[in-house]
């Protein structure tokens, strides 16, 4: 009998103990990132698995879980080719990276309410002015890669000459 799959309350608790010791670049603890993640999942109409994997997006790629536990848990095979789709690979460039985000089912929405809260301006707001304005330019770039809204720059950081950004 094949085992049963996680539960999504066992893979947020799987996800908060895996990041509990982890901070965001502002000094907050990085579960508040994934939860948020996971709640913009579930109000924009996510499945399950799609919440589940949005618990788990940066798991591997910041080593709270290896691939090793990702490939061995008991999660439908959707959960972790999400959890791939959205994982950012060493030397990566955004092009193959937002590929294959558009190449597999569900990992869009993942990666869209990612951006969402990373791009939160009050989350924002506490950092660096260089520091914000190199994340907002990288995320409107991710956003314009993956054809989603909100690729455009804040007026206040284009540049005059060229105000796409480009």
């Amino acid at each position: 009998m094949p085992t049963p799959h996680l539960t999504l309350t066992e893979v947020e608790s799987t996800a908060r103990e895996a990041h509990r010791t982890q901070t965001d670049k502002a000094g907050r603890p990085y579960v508040e990132h994934l939860a948020a993640v996971a709640e913009g999942v579930r109000i924009r109409g996510g499945s399950d698995e799609q919440i589940a994997a949005a618990w788990l997006h940066d798991a591997v790629e910041d080593g709270a879980l290896s691939r090793q536990w990702l490939d061995e848990a008991p999660l439908p095979q959707q959960v972790k080719e999400m959890v791939l789709a959205v994982t950012k690979r060493d030397g990566e460039d955004l092009s193959a990276y937002t590929g294959r985000i558009l190449a597999t089912p569900g990992a869009l929405l993942i990666k869209e309410s990612d951006l969402a809260h990373n791009a939160d301006p009050d989350r924002l707001a506490v950092l660096e002015p260089a520091t914000r304005t190199r994340l907002t330019a990288k995320y409107a770039q991710v956003r314009g890669l993956l054809g989603l809204p909100g690729a455009e720059l804040p007026t206040d950081q284009q540049d005059p000459a060229n105000p796409a950004g480009g």
